[in-house]
């Protein structure tokens, strides 16, 4: 069993710096009837070699979960950034049904992202259990990144580590590979965060910024 906390966008993220990233994804949109069916508007998704519907109105108010950071490095080495605080929380009625599409729209957007090496950005900080992806989510991630992508994963850099968050990668390490585990790495503070990477276009959302003075205010 792999924790992989993935990921990951498309339509209102900084551009790559180059227009090969987007071409070489397949991103088609429906016509205006089709976006019409049942009140909602759909947008396809390459994942490995289908094609997947995503729901894009379900999933607007959550799509802050993933962005584009910008780049570390020589070359189009990506930062993408994952902020748990935007999931939606697990008592929303149609919670499986936003899951599912959420999922879709991650693992589609990072395969259009990601043009060469890339890193994660975990940002766990502010974050109720509600709002936690299920292990099995993550996994299902996971399990449908491209080889490419798990290749070219440098680094896994969790943010504001919980308690439960640290205990979980504990318990799972013997199933996680050490190449994987070699890739995770603790971060306790934006400071910390901020000499590891160029942080000019990593977004931080503001209930993190909020936690981050009431934890110092906690301290003095």
């Amino acid at each position: 069993m792999d924790l992989e906390h993935v990921l990951t966008l498309a339509d209102d993220l900084p551009k790559p710096k180059t227009t090969d990233v987007i071409r070489k994804g397949s991103l088609t949109e429906y016509t205006a009837a089709e976006e019409k069916d049942d009140g909602r508007r759909w947008r396809m998704f390459r994942i490995g070699e289908q094609d997947h519907r995503v729901d894009m109105k379900a999933i607007e108010p959550y799509k802050k979960v993933i962005s584009h950071g910008g780049y570390y490095g020589d070359g189009l080495n990506a930062i993408v950034v994952f902020a748990v605080c935007f999931m939606p929380e697990s008592s929303q009625p149609n919670y499986r049904y936003l899951m599912d599409n959420l999922f879709k729209y991650v693992i589609g957007t990072l395969e259009l992202l990601v043009a060469e090496n890339y890193m994660i950005v975990y940002l766990n900080g502010a974050t109720t259990r509600r709002k936690m992806p299920s292990l099995g989510w993550l996994r299902k991630c996971y399990q449908q990144i491209d080889r490419r992508l798990r290749k070219n994963l440098k680094s896994l850099i969790i943010v504001h580590p919980s308690w439960f968050i640290r205990t979980i990668l504990a318990i799972t390490k013997p199933f996680i590979s050490s190449k994987f585990s070699q890739k995770i790495r603790y971060v306790f503070t934006l400071a910390e965060l901020a000499e590891l990477i160029p942080m000019e276009y990593v977004g931080i959302p503001d209930c993190i910024k909020q936690y981050v003075l009431l934890f110092k205010h906690c301290l003095t």
